[in-house]
């Protein structure tokens, strides 16, 4: 019975375990592959592990930085940012993007990846992801504690106004979910899911 035994902390005063489990029991999440340029036309591009989606019409999608990084610096300057769906095939690759690099380099270099220009944002769009959203900016956000105190974490919102979705991932007009094996971020500091068609089960609301 759940709660029975149940190992018991409050958040202010430690986990009492090994490894904060926060992450590991929210999750797996989608991650935030994030492609942004500064106003120079310098390319940025880094996974976030705090990513969803949050409003249907119109289509918003956010993710929170923990740290000002050069992702939130540059959308901060150009408005402007493009989500990239990270899948099994590009996880190598995408890691490679999440080392700490100087501002005047390109993690688009270092991994290999090809930058594409979008249709409606300056940002570039990663060429080998099967589905793109090109976004613009509505709200930044530094988080609040319950005492109102600063977070030193940026919430992005962005609304999606052109996407890109590669045309072999639709049957019949339908998105299919696991077909491009997308990854997802884990519990503890390496751990990664995947999403395969064998993990899909169907439920339907009711009335």
């Amino acid at each position: 019975m759940a709660g029975t035994g149940a190992h018991y902390y409050r958040t202010a005063d430690g986990t009492g375990l090994p490894h904060d489990p926060f992450n590991a029991i929210v999750g797996p999440r989608p991650i935030g592959w994030i492609s942004t340029q500064d106003a120079h036309g310098v390319r940025n591009l880094a996974p976030y592990s705090f990513f969803n989606g949050f409003n249907y019409h119109p289509p918003i999608v956010g993710f929170a930085s923990i740290g000002w990084k050069d992702s939130v610096s540059n959308i901060d300057a150009t408005g402007e940012f493009v989500w990239n769906l990270a899948t099994r095939e590009l996880a190598a690759a995408m890691n490679e993007t999440s080392a700490t690099l100087p501002s005047d380099q390109d993690e688009f270099t270092r991994s290999g990846l090809t930058p594409v220009s979008s249709t409606l944002v300056a940002s570039p769009r990663v060429w080998e992801s099967p589905v793109n959203f090109e976004c613009r900016l509505t709200q930044l956000v530094q988080l609040q504690d319950t005492e109102g105190e600063a977070v030193e974490t940026w919430l992005v919102l962005g609304q999606v106004v052109a996407v890109h979705i590669d045309q072999q991932w639709l049957v019949d007009g339908i998105y299919d979910t696991p077909g491009p094996r997308p990854i997802l971020r884990a519990g503890g500091p390496a751990a990664y899911s995947e999403i395969g068609p064998d993990s899909v089960f169907t439920m339907t609301r009711p009335g």
